[in-house]
């Protein structure tokens, strides 16, 4: 009776998501992926667990689940430099379209041969599990205090933003053909992936010049009010080429790239508020797919998942990104990382709800065997990444972000930046008093975070390595000083 099954299951969903949050410390020091931490305390708290929780709407999950893959994959765009995008943009769309769909064929051929499945069936499994989870592989990076050297980070980062349509796509297509009994059309499936990024792109690229320039010209009075405008764009973003056969998941990432290098009006709360929406989406969509499965039925395709999870992180997934990234003249060091480093998060869970409301033939051993997949994929190599990002000598010499952070909130577009800079021993600037720096007319220190403490720059403050020193400036000052100080923090 109502408001009393309201309030309990508001009640429920207070208690999951706090003890996710609170148990997250442990999952930083094992090296295990976060999102492997809130699955496992949904798959407690189901039916088969302590919890007795009976779930198994599939339907809704399907929906969740595409609500947070929106949120995550905007949430990611705005956090991509474009800078990024540049450098790493070739190997990464390879990846995220050959590297797809040959780790979907060499995953195909494996069920197949190796496992008695299907031809339709397996290349559904495949493609299933084709693609790899940004959310996955950085929170394991974040949690164990590792930055990855430019290159490598940004191609696994852009690989991840993008290759989900096309997984998305083959998964569709393939259960349609699974589903009504037909045969696959290879062509057909080519030049419909091809429309769907075309669509996707396209129509990305434009709400996101669009929304872009409505930001910057429409003045809010209240500031709450602009990251409900960006929501509104990611939500547009995806529904609107999806409407017209396009890859609403590209779209969406792309709106986000497009957002995040201009500067907006609330840019601050934007991108805090976008942070806070990725990681609440991440935690409900792992407790909603954990809450689905039954473990008891996990056992029946435990030998079947196992092997298929060995192939794909020993096999499958380096093979693929061997043959994408040779063309580019990687180090071998960093194909074989990346090729190790293609961890498995929701994404592929999500897919394996699709043939189960499709009705599909065996859909529901086929969403086991791919949960099984992606469970121990967060085991292997998941928790192996720290160790072979510091094997491999990948881990790039980034300072520590500082304990204090200051910023400049407001709803207007202002003349002028907020800039911080890190001070190293080879910085020209250290070991200098304030009052030596040639400081352009327009600009000031604001803020000096040694340590622990705050300091107020004077004139005889002596700046030390190690120093985070905070610069209010023109835009056009910004060139000199990086002379000065170093490459910006946020660079």
């Amino acid at each position: 009776m109502e408001p009393l099954r309201t309030a309990f299951l508001l009640a429920i969903a207070g208690v999951l998501m706090l003890v996710s949050v609170l148990l997250s410390r442990a999952s930083g020091r094992s090296g295990l992926p976060v999102a492997m931490l809130f699955l496992g305390i949904g798959m407690v708290a189901g039916s088969d667990g302590p919890g007795g929780i009976a779930f198994n709407d599939y339907g809704s999950a399907f929906r969740l689940g595409t609500v947070a893959l929106v949120l995550i994959l905007f949430d990611g765009g705005l956090n991509t430099p474009l800078s990024a995008v540049r450098a790493a943009i070739r190997p990464a769309s390879v990846l995220a379209t050959v590297g797809v769909v040959g780790t979907a064929a060499l995953m195909a051929l494996a069920a197949h041969w190796l496992f008695g499945f299907e031809w339709t069936t397996a290349l559904l499994l495949g493609a299933i599990v084709s693609s790899t989870d940004a959310a996955a592989v950085f929170s394991v990076l974040r949690g164990s205090g590792l930055h990855l050297k430019r290159r490598v980070g940004t191609t696994l980062e852009l690989e991840s933003g993008l290759n989900d349509p096309m997984a998305v796509i083959l998964t569709v297509a393939l259960t349609q053909n699974l589903a009504r009994g037909e045969e696959l059309n290879g062509w057909a499936l080519l030049l419909e992936s091809m429309v769907q990024m075309a669509v996707g792109g396209a129509l990305g690229l434009g709400l996101g010049v669009g929304g872009r320039l409505l930001i910057k010209r429409l003045r809010l009075q209240v500031a709450g009010l602009y990251p409900v405008m960006t929501l509104a764009l990611a939500f547009l973003a995806f529904g609107l080429p999806t409407l017209f056969q396009g890859s609403g998941f590209l779209a969406v990432y792309a709106v986000g790239v497009v957002l995040g290098n201009e500067t907006l009006r609330y840019r601050t709360g934007l991108l805090r508020v976008h942070d806070a929406l990725a990681w609440l989406a991440q935690v409900a969509m792992f407790l909603v797919l954990g809450l689905l499965v039954y473990p008891r039925e996990l056992l029946d395709v435990a030998w079947v998942g196992l092997g298929l999870s060995l192939f794909l992180a020993f096999i499958a997934r380096p093979l693929s990104v061997l043959l994408c990234l040779l063309p580019f003249r990687f180090p071998a060091g960093e194909i074989v990382y990346t090729g190790w480093v293609g961890l498995r998060g929701a994404v592929p869970i999500i897919l394996a709800t699709y043939p189960v409301l499709a009705g599909a033939p065996g859909a529901h051993v086929l969403f086991n065997v791919v949960f099984f997949i992606v469970v121990v994929n967060g085991f292997i190599p998941g928790m192996t990444v720290p160790w072979v990002t510091r094997k491999l000598g990948l881990a790039a010499n980034v300072p520590e972000p500082p304990p204090a952070v200051l910023e400049i909130a407001s709803t207007q577009l202002l003349n002028g930046e907020l800039s911080a800079f890190y001070i190293d021993s080879a910085s020209a600037s250290a070991g200098a008093r304030i009052s030596e720096l040639p400081f352009p007319p327009e600009s000031a220190a604001m803020l000096i975070v040694r340590g622990l403490e705050l300091l107020a720059p004077k004139g005889d403050t002596v700046l030390k390595p190690g120093d985070h020193v905070y610069v209010f400036s023109r835009t056009e000052d910004l060139p000199f000083l990086r002379l000065m100080f170093g490459q910006r923090e946020d660079e």
